[in-house]
C-alpha cells in the first residue's frame, strides 16, 4: 500500500500528515523540527516514500533527512499552491493534509532541489554580498555625518588620504564618535569580506563554466559565480525563455478575449539572480553588442526597462553558452532523465 506524507514545516514545529493510498489522513501530529523528532512519526514508513513540503523558512534540514533516510523530498512553490492559498480553512492540519492529497494525485506544482554543494555556494555568494550591502550601509553614514556638517571632499573619503582627510576634521565630539564607530566596524567587515573574495577566486579558477561566461560583456568571475549557483543545473530548463522567466525577467501578462496586455516584469523568480543580472547589464549596456538596443528601447520605453532588457538578453546568452559547454554524453544523459 502506497503511503504519501504532507509537512508544514514552520521555523520551530512542523505539522506532519501521513495519508494511505486512498487518501485518508493515517497521521496529523504536530512535533518540534528535529531528526527524532520527525523520525518519530515517519521512521517506519517504507524506504521511498514521498513526502511534500513547501519552500518555507528553513527547509534545508528537512531535505537532508529525507534524503538521508531514504525518503523522497519533493519541494512544492508556495506561491502556486492554490489549494492551500485559497482554502477558507487554513490551519497547519488541513495545509499538511492537502499537500499529501497533492502529492497523492501528482497535483503538485514542484520547484527544483538543488544539491547540497550548490546551496552551499549560494549561501557563500550571498554572505559577501550581504556584508558588501552592510559596509556600503556604512559608508552612507559617514557621509550623512560629513553632509550635516557641511563637509565634503571631491575623492573618496574612505582611501588613505581620505582617512588623513577625515581625522583632520574638527568634528563635534558626537558627530567624531559616530565618524569613529563607523570606520572600525567598515575595518572589521573587511577582513571577511577579503576572506571570501579569496575563497571565491579559488572556485572561479576552478571552474570552466566560468570562462566561458566572463565573455559576456559586463559579467566577471564574481557575477559568473552568482549565475552558476543560482541557476543551478541549467539542462532542467528547455529554453532559454524558460530560464528568463524563472528568474523574474519576462513581462506579465494579462489577456482577455481579443485584449492582450503586457505589464511589468513578474519578480516572481530568484531574486539574487535578478539583481546581478541587472548590474551587469549597467555596463553590458554600453559593449557594442547591446549599446544599438539599449537605446532603441530607451526613446521608448525608458532607461530602468531598457536595463532590464539587456539583462534579461545576458541571461538568454548565458543560458546558450551553458548549453554549448555542457558534455554531449551529459547532456544525453539528462535528457534521456
Amino acid at each position: 500500500m502506497s503511503v504519501y506524507v504532507g509537512i508544514d514545516v514552520h521555523r520551530k514545529r512542523s505539522q506532519i500528515a501521513v495519508l494511505d493510498d486512498e487518501g485518508t489522513v493515517q497521521i496529523n501530529r504536530n512535533v518540534p523540527n528535529g531528526v527524532a523528532q520527525v523520525l518519530g512519526v515517519i521512521g517506519d514508513l517504507p524506504i521511498g516514500t514521498p513526502v511534500a513540503f513547501e519552500a518555507a523558512y528553513g527547509w534545508g534540514w528537512l531535505v537532508e533527512l529525507l534524503e538521508d533516510y531514504g525518503y523522497q523530498p519533493h519541494l512544492v512553490h508556495p506561491l502556486q499552491c492554490k489549494a492551500i492559498a485559497s482554502a477558507r480553512l487554513k490551519n497547519d492540519k488541513v495545509d499538511a493534509a492537502t499537500l499529501g492529497r497533492l502529492l497523492r494525485a501528482d497535483l503538485l506544482p514542484e520547484t527544483w532541489i538543488a544539491p547540497l554543494e550548490v546551496r552551499q555556494r549560494r549561501a557563500l555568494l550571498r554572505h559577501r554580498f550581504q556584508l558588501v550591502r552592510l559596509r556600503t550601509l556604512l559608508r552612507n553614514r559617514v557621509h550623512a555625518v560629513l553632509a550635516d556638517l557641511g563637509h565634503d571632499r571631491a575623492g573618496s573619503v574612505f582611501t588613505g588620504p581620505g582617512r588623513i582627510w577625515l581625522a583632520s576634521l574638527d568634528l563635534p565630539d558626537a558627530s567624531r564618535r559616530v565618524v569613529d564607530d563607523l570606520l572600525q566596524l567598515m575595518d572589521a567587515l573587511q577582513v571577511p569580506i577579503d576572506a571570501l573574495d579569496v575563497q571565491l577566486a579559488a572556485h572561479a579558477r576552478g571552474d570552466p563554466r566560468v570562462k566561458v561566461l566572463t565573455a559576456l560583456p559586463g559579467v566577471g568571475p564574481l557575477t559568473a559565480l552568482v549565475i552558476l549557483a543560482e541557476v543551478g543545473d541549467v539542462t532542467r530548463f528547455p529554453s532559454a525563455r524558460k530560464l528568463a522567466a524563472w528568474a523574474g525577467l519576462t513581462p506579465t501578462v494579462r489577456g482577455s478575449d481579443l485584449t492582450v496586455r503586457h505589464g511589468h516584469i513578474s519578480k516572481q523568480g530568484d531574486a539574487w539572480l535578478r539583481w546581478i543580472l541587472c548590474e551587469a547589464a549597467q555596463t553590458a549596456k554600453r559593449h557594442p553588442d547591446f549599446a544599438d538596443t539599449y537605446r532603441a528601447i530607451t526613446a521608448r520605453r525608458g532607461k530602468k526597462i531598457a536595463t532590464t532588457a539587456i539583462a534579461r538578453k545576458l541571461l538568454t546568452r548565458a543560458y546558450h553558452l551553458l548549453q554549448a559547454a555542457e558534455p554531449q554524453p551529459q547532456r544525453r544523459k539528462r535528457a534521456a532523465r
